[in-house]
């Protein structure tokens, strides 16, 4: 019996390996929202606040957050079909997600807000970074998703495995509440 239990509480090597990542992850945008704070005291550090695109943005990474949820739930009941569908749905949102991140982009800099390049102002550079970062990482996601998609898809081979979706919901869950602190935080330092 206490074999058993012992086995029971073993992580899946898989899911330790994402925790000790989204340690990391986590860890690297403390430091960048540290930065942030002491380099935003600068004399030449200009203020903005953030287009209402990103607010919108919020939104649809929530909404992709839920559609993950609702895929591993369906994986685990075998609804393949459901499963597919929501993965989709899932992989589209996070697109849109990264699509309407750069409209907010291309917002700032026709409000004179410069992020990369001549003329850039070091509160621009540090909001492409920050946000640059974590698109990069959404899209990370959006590869994983797609990945996953064409497996349930064209695989010859019945695999029903929670393990995989499980792992994506994690790391998608984790972007998602990142994007939201770093929303929050943007909102509240900019």
């Amino acid at each position: 019996m206490s074999v058993m239990t012992a086995e029971k509480k073993k992580i899946h090597p898989y899911k330790f390996t994402l925790w000790v990542a989204m340690g990391s992850m986590l860890m690297m945008f403390a430091g960048f929202t540290s930065a942030y704070i002491v380099k935003r005291n600068q004399a030449n550090w200009q203020g903005f606040d953030l287009p209402s695109i990103f607010a919108y943005s919020t939104v649809v990474i929530l909404l992709s957050s839920a559609t993950m949820q609702l895929a591993v739930k369906n994986i685990r009941n075998r609804n393949m079909q459901a499963y597919r569908q929501l993965l989709l749905v899932t992989a589209i949102l996070g697109i849109a997600f990264l699509a309407m991140q750069w409209a907010g982009f291309v917002q700032l800099n026709d409000r004179g807000i410069k992020l990369i390049g001549q003329g850039s102002n070091v509160s621009g550079s540090f909001l492409a970074v920050i946000a640059g970062m974590h698109m990069l990482h959404v899209a990370g996601g959006i590869v994983a998703l797609v990945w996953m998609l064409r497996n349930a898809l064209f695989s010859k081979t019945r695999n029903y495995s929670a393990v995989p979706a499980e792992v994506a919901a994690q790391y998608w869950h984790f972007v998602d509440l990142l994007w939201i602190y770093l929303f929050v935080f943007l909102q509240f330092v900019s």
